[in-house]
């Protein structure tokens, strides 16, 4: 290993310190918002079971009122109903609710695909740099710390390409079934391949919605880590560093 300059190793462990202190906090959102939305993922993929579930059995029969807006009794499903709001209508095109799920497939699946990117390339320059601290004495106990941070989330960052990928199949799989009440019954009088693609996708949401949850937890992983390896090199630094601590807001930060 190559002896660094005084001036190389204090702009080291000061990039050091920079990328511990801004992205540890970084990493909080990313611990918590993946599961926040497998919990909004289970709920769609839960939606659609129900639909299927019904769907593989009913007997469809035709419009059971006069109103375009009366409910369709064969099609509707009391849990796709209370999760999300899906409701049949009679006369009516496929519920606004299922293209709102649609639309949240979709919209996920950028930013996860978008995430993931940035990650995987933000991951590899860590890693270049990361090799690099091993010049500074003082750090040596500490890099399997570090490579194990950037081993977590270039991790994280393939589960979020791969969510992209699985959610914007599912949505891709939703658009090419006729969803209308008419179309529905149509396939249910024959064939019934409509429950069979939306228990499917179901199952593609649910899986997206377990690598959310586990991605969060390779980020969350990093927590103590980050901490660890933040205070060494502050204090090799020799550095105040009361400034960039954990603050709760009180009372009295509000006047």
């Amino acid at each position: 290993m190559g002896e660094l300059s005084q001036a190389d190793r204090a702009a080291l462990l000061g990039a050091a310190s920079n990328l511990s202190r801004f992205h540890r906090d970084h990493e909080k959102f990313y611990a918590t918002r993946p599961r926040e939305e497998a919990l909004q993922l289970q709920r769609h993929a839960r939606s659609l079971h129900a639909l299927a579930d019904r769907w593989e059995v009913v007997e469809p029969t035709g419009p059971s009122a006069a109103s375009p807006y009366a409910g369709a009794d064969d099609l509707n499903d009391p849990a796709a109903l209370q999760l999300d709001g899906v409701l049949f209508m009679e006369g009516g095109a496929r519920p606004v609710e299922l293209d709102r799920l649609v639309r949240d497939l979709r919209g996920l699946a950028e930013d996860y695909t978008s995430t993931g990117a940035w990650l995987g390339e933000a991951m590899q320059a860590s890693w270049s740099v990361a090799g690099e601290l091993a010049a500074i004495d003082g750090l040596e106990d500490l890099l399997g710390d570090r490579h194990r941070i950037i081993a977590n989330d270039w991790l994280a960052a393939d589960m979020s390409a791969l969510v992209g990928r699985i959610l914007m199949r599912a949505a891709d799989l939703l658009d090419q079934v006729e969803l209308a009440p008419d179309a529905v019954r149509v396939d249910l009088a024959s064939r019934r391949r409509v429950p069979a693609v939306l228990h499917s996708t179901a199952e593609m949401v649910n899986r997206a919605a377990d690598l959310c949850s586990e991605s969060a937890g390779l980020v969350n992983d990093n927590e103590r880590r980050w901490r660890v390896f933040h205070g060494r090199v502050v204090e090799m630094l020799g550095v105040d560093d009361s400034s960039t601590r954990d603050h709760a807001p009180t009372l009295e930060d509000d006047g």
